[in-house]
């Protein structure tokens, strides 16, 4: 998980229509996962998914939709609450590097990408490493 993360490519190859694809299809392998499918609410499949791309569209270009209606990311406190360890941040980074193919998001901003996943879904545990 030692990529670089190369943002200026990022922006040039995914654009903001790209990012809520891209969510979409996450969200449809969350719902059908043993794992961190549960992690979520049930009657909020929508909005989460919504909140994920507007996070996204954010983060790379900008958009400050998500920021009008949320606020700063806080990204590991809202994800405080959750129980997360190594199972549940490789599966999480499984899903979506098969949302990226799926999506068709370019090679070279997809390892980019999968870079800065793999940084933020680390950022994101708060269990003790197995061992």
């Amino acid at each position: 998980m030692s990529a670089q993360i190369d943002e200026p490519l990022i922006v040039q190859q995914v654009d903001e229509a790209a990012f809520t694809r891209l969510a979409a299809a996450f969200y449809r392998r969350m719902k059908e996962d043993d794992l961190i499918g549960p992690m979520y609410p049930p009657d909020d499949w929508a909005g989460a998914e919504e909140r994920f791309a507007g996070f996204l569209r954010f983060r790379f270009h900008g958009n400050m939709g998500y920021i009008e209606t949320r606020g700063h990311p806080r990204l590991r406190g809202r994800h405080l609450p959750f129980a997360i360890g190594e199972p549940e941040r490789d599966r999480w980074l499984e899903l979506m590097k098969a949302s990226m193919e799926e999506t068709a998001i370019p090679a070279a901003a997809a390892g980019s990408l999968f870079a800065f996943f793999a940084q933020v879904a680390d950022f994101m545990r708060n269990e003790p490493a197995a061992g």
